[in-house]
Formats: C-alpha cells, structure tokens, sequence
C-alpha cells in the first residue's frame, strides 16, 4: 500500500513538492487532510497544549479556543470524578446489592468488582481521549468517531438517547429523603417532589452564571463528600474494634460471611446495576477533555488515582454498615442504609441528624457535578449538528456557561420528578439509564478496535496512552451481561421485582428509546429527504462567543454537486482567505490508493485548524 501525499505551503512559495511513494508515519502535522478512500480525515489542533489529531470529518467541529476556558487542573479532575461517584449510591444501594446477592461476602466481591469494571471503562475511554484530545464530551465524540457510517447515524442515536435521559431525578429524590430525615419528618410524596425538585434548582443556580465559580463549588463540596465517607469508613474501623457498647457484636455479620440466601440470576444482575450506578462518574472529567491543558497526561494520573480512592472508601463503607447493623434490617432497608448505620452507632441524637445533612449534601454535590459534566456531552451532541438549534446547544452567552444544556436537564428531571410514582421512581431510574448506556458502552469498546485499525491502516501512529487487549474485551464482557440478562425474570414471577410494576418496564422503555433513534435517523436522513428532493449536508457554524458548531442543511438535489464543489469534508467554505495572515494554503490529500483525491484541488486553510 502506498501514498501519495504534499507538505502544505503558502501562496507564494514554490509549487513544486516533491511526492513521497512510500507510506510515512504520520507523528508530525505532514497533511492536513488524508483519506482512507471512503473516509476523510483532518488536522484539527486545540488550544489545551494537546498535539494536533486526525478526526473524521463529520465530527463537530475543534474549537481552536474553547469557549467554556481552562479552568480544570488535577484537583478539578480526581474530585468531578469523586463528586460523581460519591453521591446517592453508596449510601443508598448497599441495602438493594445485599439482597440481590444474598450474602455479605459476595455483596464484598461485587463493590470490588465495580472497581475492576470503572478501570477497564476509564481504559477504554484514555486511549480515546489520547486519539482525539481536543475535544470534550466522551463517548459523544468516540462514538462519532468510531462509527461515522451511515453518517450521523450514532451521533443521532446518542444525542437523542442524552436528552431523553439527561434528568437527575433519582439522585434529587435521595437528596430530599435525606433532608426529611434531619428532623424526622415523613414527607407526603408530593412533600418529597417539591424538596426534589427546589434541591434540583438550586445546584441548576449554582452553575449556570459562572464556569469556573461552578468548579471551585463542586470541589469545595467533593472535599466535604469525601471528608464524610471518610469519616463512614474511620468509624466502622472503630466499631469492628469492639469500641462501641451499643454494638456488642460486630463481628456477627461477618462470621460465614458467605451464609445467606441463595442468589438468583436476577438478584445478581440487580446487585450489578446498583454497583454499576454506584460508580458512575469515574469518567466525569472525560466531558472536559478540552478544558484541560496537557489533557492525556493530567487525565492519566488523576482520573485512576479518584476510581482508586473511591473504592477504598466504598468498600471500607460497607465493612462500616456490615459491622454495624443486623443483616435483617439491611435487607429490608430501602434508599436509606447510612441512616440506619448512624442510629445504631449514635443512637436518635443530634449527630444522627448532622451526618444526615452531610449525606444530603453530598446528594446535592453530585447533583451540580453531573451537571458539569453531562452538560458538555449534550453540548457535544448539540456541536455535531444532529439536534434542533445548534446556537441553542453550542453557545456559551451570556455567561460563559452551556446554559442551552443546563436548561434541558433542568427540565428533564423536573419531568422525571414529577411523573413517576414517588416510591418507585428511584429504581426504575437508575436502572432505566443504565441499560441503554450498555449497549453504547459495547460500542466504544468495539469501537476502539477499529479505531486502531484504520489509524494503523492510515499510519497515523499510537496515542499517548493504550489499553491492555484483555482489558477492553472485560468491558465489553461486562456490559454485554448487563444488556442481556435484564430480560431473566425474577423468581416470583413478572411483578416480584424492585418495582411495583412489571420488572422489565425499564428494559423495554430503554429498547423502545433505541428504536425511536432508529426511526428518527431514519425519517430525517432518508425518508424526508428523498420524498422532498433534497439531501443533508453540513456546514460549520461560528458563534460570537467563539463556539462552533456543525448545522446540518438541507440542500436540493439540484444544487447539490455545485454545493459539493464548494465546501470541504468538513463543512467549510472553500477558497477561504486566512483570518490571520490574509495568505493561502493549498493541501494535497493522503490516500491509501495512492491517488490523490479532487479535494486537494487549490483551497484556502487556517493555519490554526
């Protein structure tokens, strides 16, 4: 296989460059553009200190100079992972993952499990970034990379799957059980979704009019989150040490600590959701790859150094609870294990209530975290032109903040607070996001793999970081069981699960959610076009802001070879004169067929793309 290629140069330098015939390893900015012969690719270059990447060209746009600043240093990233992570689930589901696997020592080996699981996932997700480490979103951008055809085809399906679920109704319900439970009130279910939803609107405030007030928020609350799980984590030391009169025996629970009722197929795929949920957030910081200088490098070292100490404090957390309370009560617990742990060390006292508070208010934190961080991954969605409104979406006015996003999950979840039974809504929402995220989370996995097969095709060469083979197969294992066995019924039948309704509502809802973005794409891509004679398009959209976006366009079929002619595999207009130095660029582009291709015709490049 060989390629043709050309250094690019300046109008005005001699056009005569020499043609390499043998393939180069493309380490250093050589071409601004190459093609595999049915994919293009182009030089995009950040301004977060990263190298210059190759990324398809229907992507969203690079933004040169991001909008949203560089405010995320390591401190900023080991706690939007933490944050996120230590919010409602390990205080809440310890009680749900013990039932499902029916002993405390295989609920043990299943927190550690989650550890194992966030690894292979935080892997995967490196060596992405170490591909494409300019732009921020996560699996928004490595989806869209991964699987360009049929053109937008997963940017479609992904972004309507992110604003569909983009709601924190669960972690907002948790977050106003805890506050109830300062003063012992039992609140009314609509007691219980106006607290939610007043709780939602606050973290909303907390973020929307400043970015980098809204970092220094979460980290001063992931400081106390951490401080508090800490302090779960030093006390049930002391009461295994025997320290604690109330607690006579707390070593109970742990004598055949594989004793217990026998698991079944469905408690243990329940116990896994939980623990899957529990540790969700261990990427949080891959949303804001493009706000981080040095961004392989930073993320490398703290996002492992946060999933490391997450699941120290997780497991020491429930070595607290096992020590402390009898196992029959854990079982029949509900969103509430922590506060059963502090009334049996403390008693009812004024503690009981403080820890309680510092609980709601690390519900509360991982409300404003999730908010960061899943707000650049639907402004990702936004960028790439496959939503509604791409200057709602992308733009950061007036407050240098995604407000577009920030809304819509502040809408979503007053939605979601509001429509689901109270009592059920928790379970039905954790798992209901769960299960369509496996099947996206199969793809990145298998998406990596062909990644690495068309960068090696193309001679790209390695990025910064790459995951063990052995590693990626594990999660893709993993999410593939968590994508098939949800159909296994329970043991007593469709109706004796942890909802009041049919147990596989949420796998059905998430199915029928994924054939809705099938049937969209399908409508919008293709049905409409054709009945109306036109095809889609994309140009690039700059905002005032300095945001941009991808808009897709509609163009009719009889203008469409004229339009072709005229605009790049990105979107941009040709024949542009650069904004910087008023000179010209003309590329030749990189072909595995050793041919060069009609797009390196004479056209004007920025010199910063």
């Amino acid at each position: 296989m060989s390629f043709n290629w050309r250094r690019p140069f300046r109008s005005g330098e001699d056009s005569d460059e020499p043609v390499a015939q043998d393939a180069p390893t493309l380490n250093r900015v050589d071409s601004a553009e190459v093609s595999d012969g049915s994919l293009k690719y182009t030089l995009e270059k950040g301004g977060n200190d990263s190298q210059p990447s190759y990324q398809e060209a229907t992507g969203a746009p690079v933004e040169s100079r991001s909008p949203l600043g560089y405010s995320v240093g390591p401190v900023t990233i080991i706690f939007l992972n933490v944050s996120k992570m230590i919010g409602t689930g390990v205080y809440s589901t310890p009680s749900a993952i013990l039932r499902g696997t029916g002993s405390v020592g295989l609920s043990m080996i299943y927190w550690t499990l989650g550890f194992f699981t966030s690894i292979s996932t935080l892997s995967v997700l490196l060596e992405f970034a170490s591909y494409f480490p300019n732009r921020s979103g996560s699996e928004v951008v490595y989806l869209e990379q991964a699987y360009p055809r049929p053109r937008w085809l997963f940017p479609t399906a992904f972004a309507f799957l992110n604003v569909v679920l983009s709601f924190s109704s669960g972690n907002s319900i948790v977050c106003a059980q805890y506050l109830f439970r300062i003063n012992g009130h039992t609140p009314s279910p609509w007691e219980l979704k106006g607290t939610a939803i007043a709780a939602y609107t606050v973290a909303f405030l907390c973020v929307v009019f400043h970015t980098k007030a809204s970092y220094a928020f979460s980290n001063g609350i992931g400081i106390i989150k951490t401080l508090t799980l800490l302090f779960v984590a030093i006390t049930g030391l002391v009461v295994l040490g025997g320290n604690v009169t109330s607690i006579p025996d707390p070593h109970t629970n742990f004598r055949n600590a594989f004793d217990g009722l026998p698991p079944t197929p469905y408690g243990l795929n329940n116990a896994l959701y939980r623990i899957i949920f529990s540790y969700t957030g261990f990427d949080n910081a891959f949303n804001v790859v493009n706000e981080v200088k040095n961004p392989i490098k930073t993320l490398r070292r703290n996002t492992f150094l946060s999933v490391l100490l997450v699941a120290l404090l997780y497991n020491l957390a429930n070595v607290a609870y096992f020590a402390s309370v009898p196992l029959d009560q854990l079982r029949a617990a509900k969103e509430i294990t922590a506060s059963l742990f502090f009334t049996s060390v403390f008693g009812q006292s004024g503690a009981v209530r403080g820890l309680n508070f510092l609980i709601a208010l690390s519900s509360f934190g991982n409300l404003v975290t999730v908010l960061i961080g899943s707000s650049r991954m639907i402004r990702e969605c936004g960028r790439q032109g496959v939503l509604p409104f791409p200057r709602f979406w992308a733009s950061t006015r007036p407050f240098g903040t995604p407000i577009g996003p920030y809304f819509i999950k502040w809408f979503m979840t007053v939605i979601m607070i509001l429509a689901p039974p109270a009592g059920d809504a928790f379970n039905f929402v954790v798992d209901l996001q769960v299960y369509p995220s496996a099947l996206f989370h199969i793809l990145v996995g298998v998406g990596l793999f062909i990644v690495r097969y068309r960068r090696k095709k193309l001679g790209l060469g390695k990025g910064e970081f790459r995951a063990w083979d052995v590693v990626v197969v594990f999660n893709i294992l993993v999410y593939g069981y968590l994508l098939v066995m949800p159909w296994y019924p329970p043991e007593g039948g469709p109706y004796a699960g942890n909802v009041s309704f049919w147990y596989a509502t949420y796998v059905v809802t998430g199915t029928g959610i994924l054939i809705g973005c099938g049937i969209y794409y399908y409508a919008w891509i293709w049905l409409l076009p054709k009945l109306r004679g036109y095809r889609i398009r994309q140009e690039v959209l700059a905002l005032e802001d300095g945001a941009q976006s991808h808009k897709v366009i509609k163009v009719p079929v009889a203008e469409l070879a004229e339009w072709d002619a005229s605009h790049d595999a990105v979107g941009r207009p040709l024949n542009r004169t650069d904004s910087h130095s008023g000179d010209s660029e003309r590329i030749g582009v990189l072909t595995t067929t050793g041919e060069k291709s009609q797009d390196s015709d004479v056209r004007d490049v920025d010199p910063e793309k």
